[in-house]
Parts: structure tokens; C-alpha cells; sequence
């Protein structure tokens, strides 16, 4: 407080007792008690209303102790239940949270993780994943910029997520506090198996499997794979102390269309803890889509050996080059791919008409635009004999189907002539043109469908450089194959829109996200905002139904259908307001991958433990670790000394305080006959 404000203070005083004594006593006749009593509270009152006035500050100082965090992450997942370390891992957690010198040192902060991670104290041990990596960035957030330990009660296998060791905060210690049996058992495991989701029929497929052994012995053991009660697959695999792994590339034939359900397994004579690993189911649609593409040119150019590398990719796919005057060998084609038409192609373009095929244009310096506006009416060409580059811009708006942006905007430049170029009727762009970065606002990629019959339109030669493109930037031709790919697949489909589309995979692995989306337009086929998607999901065995509201996301509507048994499920999509529908079906594969271990991963709890510089403790060691705690000097509460000002004007009973003066002043002179 300023001498000034003291100096107020003082005067307020005088100013109150003047004003007091004036009222009272000042040629008063009557000096009594009741008098003093009025002229006491009359003088309070002044005085704390000159007081709000002069609003001085209050400072005060206090002593804050801020303790080192200590987070204590508990292993939530349901593996801590198969190797029977739940009650284990309560047990630990409570003598880690009561112990009386650790509260006293550190703050103490509770966690669980499985796929999620979330402050806990209270654990059921169901997770259906564990996710260490999401652990690691939760606690490097809610912590910033603090050092601070870090115990995780756990088993150390990982089942989704980045690689935990080395995501946790390197100069934070981590001490692992490790649950269950250590002792090594005898156990074979399928620890992976790859295969594609598709097979085409009468193909092979495919499989390849990773096996895995522990124990000290030598054994040999059976590998089968087995659809129903028949084995597709059989092979004998020899392990050995020193030989604990191996790897098998099978292939399988697909000589059954629709969705192939296959059991693959493992067994020795020898009896093993776990068995449950050595099962792994997985499925296989097998699809019947073959086509052919036949690209019509007149000219030899690089763009059509790099369409036909990109469309071969997909293995259902088979190209063919043709002659525009070589109509007969157009028989077997599904799609045609016209490069720079010129009239050249007038008898194909006749015989299309009849055909009904779906076509894929590709304009260029060669194109002859006159000729092209008289066989097609969907996009209208004004060109001049000016050669210009084309660069592209991508349009997000695009819902004809799913496609990702690969970065078309760094892609180089296309060929084609200068001019203007419109649309006519309902064409959808999905990559517009842009000239030395500046908009046009006329289509590079567009498509079109007219009565049924698909077009689409490449507006510029050169594209060979996009794919070579895309390969520097993504070290693989993949993305860009993916995208002709979806391209050529769009106009192999000769089905009609759909007011309503739903995406959804034909089978899951028991843990897995089942999320289906759904699209519905409305007649001019432009995204329905306001539609009301539900679902009607029904298991095929129990009959039992779940009905459930499709969100509405991002030009999209999807619904997660998390906790479904493993089972055959039946679904129906519908739009309330118009009653359209979609039925489908889909299969829960029963896969536990929580259920797989049969020890905790202490190797890879001991990596995490060298690139933190913490320490491993196994569960019967829980005394030890709190005393590297307790003993560790890097961890000091630190004392803060916090000063807080107060101006008087924020004391709210300071005002309730002289009204009540005031008011208790007027009742006793009122009721002694003053007033």
C-alpha cells in the first residue's frame, strides 16, 4: 500500500469522525449512550464509503509448492486378462497410488490406455487393442515442457500404432512396470498373414504367412490352410532353438465367385499354454470382372505406353491397341480409350453408336476439335491452331466416386490447343485447367453420362509425365495407377447412378473398425444435405437387431458399428424421406489379436527403457521401483512464492456491510423517535 493511499485512509478517518461528531453532538443537549451507539455506525458507514472510493490495493503473499508429476498409465487391454495379470496389475496400481511418500513427492496423475487413452482409476481390462503410441503423445501433451516420470503398468505388446519406443518423450524416464509370466512356454503362432481382400476367378491368390516359435527344443509342426472340412493348402515347417521363425508364400486357387472364408492353422504334438494363436481365420471375395480396354490411336506417343502400364496393374484388366481402321478387333472391348481423335475414327465412333460402349477421350495437338463436337455433345470445343500448356487444379466438390488428391496442382503441365472449351448438360470436373496459374474455369478431367452410356474426357497429351511425376514424389507408380485405375473402373461399370451409395467391406477382423458410409443424391445428383440415412444391421444366426443413425460427415454419411459379435450380418440402408434402400451383407471374422501372447514383450519394454534412460521392473519388484522414485533427486517440488492484489472495491460483503449500517442506523432512530 502507497504512502498516499495511507495518507487518504488517515484522512478518511477525520473526514468520518468530523462528519459524526457535526451530526450528533455538535450543540447536542443530549449526550447518551444511544447517541454514541448512532454516531459509531453513522462514522462506519462514511468511513467504508470513502474507503470504496479511494479503492486501495491489498496485496498478499503466500507459499505455493508445485509437486512433480508422476503418471501411472494402466494397461486396459484384455491381453492383461488372457496372461492373468488383471488382478495382478489392481494390486500394483494401489500400492503405487497409497504409498504415503510418494503422494507426499510427487502429483500423481492416473491413466489407462487399449486403443484410447484417458484418465482412469478404475480398470476393466476389455480393451479390444493396445495402442502404447497413443500414450506416449497423450502424455508428452498433457505434460509440456515438465520432466516428469512415467510408470506403465503393462505386458508391452502392442497391437495398433506407431512404434511406442521411440515415440515417448526421450528425456522423460519411463519406467515399465512389467505384468505377467516371464517364464518361457513351448508355443507356435501365426504372427501374420498377408493377403489381398480380392482374388479374380479361376486366378491364384496369394498367401503369405509368418510363423513363429518359442521354446528350446526342436519340433516340427504342420501349417494348413482349409476351406470347410477340405485342405487347400499343406506344409510341414521345422523350428529349432536357433531357427525360431519362417516365412510361407502359398498360392491358392479362387475357383468359387463371392466372399471365400479360410481357416489357416498350425499344430505339433507338443502341448502348448496358448493355443488360440495357432488359428487364423481370413476371407477372400473372389470376383469374376474381367475386361478389356482397347486405346484406338493413330499416332505413337508416350502417353499410350504409360495408360497401358496403369491399366494393366490391376490384373482383371487387359489392353489392346487398335487402329482406327481396325474396328473388328473392338468386339471384345468393354471400354474404348480414343487417343486424339481425328476423322480418321469416324467408323469407330459409328460403330460405338451402336455398340454402346463406354469411351475415354484424350485430346492433344492431333485432335481434330471440329470433328470431335460433331460426334459428341457433351463438351463443346472452340480451339485455335495455338499450342498451349494446361496445368490442373483438383475439384474436392467431385462425388462421381472416391478419389484422392495425388497432387494433381504439381503434376507438370498438359498439351492441348488454345481455346475455349464449355460444357453441355450435366458434366462433373473433376480436375479443372489452370494457364500459367491462372484459373480458366474449363474442364482438364471431366465426365459425363448420357442415357446410360459413360464418358470421360483428358483434355491434353503429356499425361505420361504425371505418372513419372507421381513416382519422384511417392517413390512407387501406385497413387496414380490407383487413380486410373478408379478411372477405367468407373467406365467398366455400365450400371446407371444411384440415388443412394453405400461403401462398406464384405468382411472384418473381430476388433476392427466397421464403419460403413453412404452417399444419397437427389435427382439432379448433387449431394442431399438434408437426408436421413438409418441403418437395420441383423445377425444371420441370432436374429438379433440394431437399428442406427448414419452422421452426416463431409459430403458423406457413416455410421461405426462397434461392438458386433464375430458373425454373418444382414444390413439395410434407407433413406427415410424417400424410402430408398440398400441391402447387403457383410462377416465378422473371429479374431481376438489381444488373445495372441502368451508372455509380455519384455525385449521391447527394455528398448523403451535404454532410449528413455528409465529402468524395467517386473511385478514382484514393485519396492524397488518406488524407491528409485523416492531416491531420484532430478524430481523436486519447486516453491513459488505467489503475491495476489485485491482492490477493496471487489469486496462484495464491504457494501452489504454499510447498507446494513446505514439501514440498522434508520431503524433505531426511527424506533427511538429521532426521525
Amino acid at each position: 500500500m502507497t504512502t498516499n493511499t495511507i495518507l487518504l485512509l488517515l484522512l478518511s478517518l477525520v473526514i468520518a469522525g468530523g462528519l459524526s461528531y457535526f451530526q450528533y453532538f455538535f450543540k447536542a443537549k443530549n449526550k447518551s449512550n444511544l447517541i454514541w451507539f448512532l454516531a459509531f455506525l453513522r462514522f462506519l458507514a462514511i468511513f467504508g464509503l470513502l474507503v470504496l472510493l479511494i479503492n486501495p490495493v491489498i496485496s498478499k503473499s503466500s507459499l505455493e509448492i508445485t509437486k512433480t508429476p508422476l503418471a501411472i498409465a494402466v494397461d486396459n487391454s484384455s491381453s492383461i486378462t488372457a496372461l492373468k495379470a488383471d488382478k495382478k496389475a489392481v494390486e500394483l496400481y494401489q500400492k503405487l497410488i497409497s504409498n504415503p511418500a510418494l503422494k507426499e513427492k510427487f502429483d500423481i496423475q492416473s491413466y489407462q490406455f487399449d486403443a484410447d487413452f484417458k484418465i482412469s482409476d478404475k480398470f476393466d481390462f476389455s480393451g479390444k487393442q493396445t495402442n502404447l503410441d497413443e500414450a506416449a503423445k497423450n502424455l508428452k501433451s498433457i505434460n509440456k515442457n515438465l520432466i516428469f516420470p512415467t510408470v506403465i503398468i503393462t505386458d508391452g505388446n502392442q497391437t495398433t500404432g506407431n512404434d511406442y519406443v521411440y515415440r515417448f518423450d526421450p528425456v522423460n524416464k519411463v519406467y515399465p512396470l512389467v505384468v505377467g509370466d516371464t517364464t518361457t512356454f513351448l508355443d507356435l503362432k501365426i504372427n501374420q498373414l498377408n493377403v489381398n481382400k480380392y482374388a479374380f476367378h479361376k486366378n491364384k491368390f496369394p498367401v503369405e504367412v509368418f510363423l513363429q516359435y518359442a521354446g528350446d527344443k526342436s519340433t516340427t509342426a504342420d501349417f494348413t490352410i482349409s476351406q470347410g472340412n477340405t485342405v487347400v493348402a499343406k506344409e510341414k515347417v521345422s523350428f529349432s532353438p536357433s531357427r525360431k521363425t519362417a516365412a510361407l508364400n502359398l498360392l491358392l486357387p479362387a475357383d468359387k465367385v463371392g466372399l471365400q472364408i479360410f481357416k489357416a492353422s498350425i499344430s505339433s504334438t507338443a502341448k502348448e499354454k496358448n493355443s488360440y494363436n495357432n488359428i487364423k481365420n481370413f476371407a477372400v471375395e473372389v470376383i469374376d470382372q474381367k475386361s478389356t480396354i482397347a486405346i484406338v490411336s493413330a499416332i505413337n506417343h508416350p502417353d499410350i505406353a504409360a495408360l497401358k502400364r496403369s491399366i494393366e496393374v490391376n490384373a482383371q484388366r487387359k489392353v489392346i491397341l487398335v487402329k482406327p481402321n481396325d474396328i473388328s478387333q473392338l468386339q471384345e472391348a468393354s471400354v474404348l480409350v480414343l487417343y486424339q481423335p481425328t476423322s480418321a475414327f469416324k467408323a469407330v465412333f459409328d460403330n460405338n453408336k451402336q455398340a454402346g460402349r463406354n469411351t475415354f477421350i484424350i485430346t492433344g495437338n492431333n485432335t481434330d476439335f471440329n470433328f470431335l463436337n460433331q460426334q459428341q455433345n457433351n463438351l463443346v470445343f472452340k480451339m485455335s491452331g495455338q499450342i498451349e500448356d494446361y496445368l490442373s487444379e483438383f475439384q474436392s466438390q467431385f462425388n462421381l466416386f472416391a478419389v484422392d488428391n495425388i497432387g494433381f496442382e504439381n503434376f507438370p503441365p498438359l498439351q492441348n490447343l488454345f481455346g475455349t472449351i464449355s460444357t453441355n448438360g450435366n458434366v462433373s470436373v473433376l480436375l479443372s485447367s489452370k494457364i500459367r496459374n491462372v484459373s480458366t474455369n474449363a474442364p482438364l478431367l471431366a465426365f459425363a453420362e448420357n442415357q446410360g452410356k459413360r464418358t470421360a474426357f483428358l483434355l491434353g497429351e503429356n499425361s505420361w509425365k504425371w505418372r513419372l511425376q507421381s513416382h519422384i514424389d511417392n517413390q512407387s507408380f501406385e497413387k496414380y495407377d490407383v487413380f486410373i485405375d478408379k478411372i477405367i473402373q468407373y467406365l467398366a461399370t455400365s450400371t446407371s447412378k444411384k440415388s443412394l451409395v453405400v461403401a462398406h467391406e464384405s468382411f472384418y477382423n473381430s476388433g476392427e473398425e466397421i464403419i460403413i458410409n453412404a452417399q444419397y443424391f437427389n435427382k439432379n445428383y448433387e449431394f442431399d444435405e438434408k437426408a436421413r440415412l438409418t441403418i437395420t444391421v441383423k445377425n444371420a444366426e441370432t436374429k438379433q437387431v440394431k437399428n442406427y443413425d448414419l452422421l452426416k460427415g463431409n459430403n458423406s454419411f457413416s455410421v461405426n458399428l462397434e461392438g458386433l459379435t464375430a458373425g454373418k450380418y444382414n444390413f439395410t440402408v434407407k433413406e427415410l424421406n424417400s424410402n430408398t434402400s440398400y441391402s447387403s451383407h457383410f462377416e465378422i471374422l473371429d479374431f481376438d489379436i489381444e488373445k495372441q501372447f502368451v508372455n509380455p514383450d519384455v525385449a521391447k519394454l527394455k528398448q523403451l527403457v535404454l532410449q528413455t534412460n528409465g529402468k524395467a521392473f517386473f511385478e514382484d519388484q514393485a519396492d524397488d521401483l518406488i524407491q528409485e522414485l523416492l531416491e531420484s533427486k532430478e524430481y523436486k517440488s519447486i516453491e513459488k512464492n505467489v503475491s495476489t492484489k485485491t482492490p477493496i472495491i471487489d469486496w462484495v460483503w464491504l457494501l452489504v456491510l454499510i447498507a446494513v449500517l446505514l439501514t440498522t442506523e434508520w431503524f433505531v432512530r426511527k424506533y427511538s423517535g429521532l426521525l
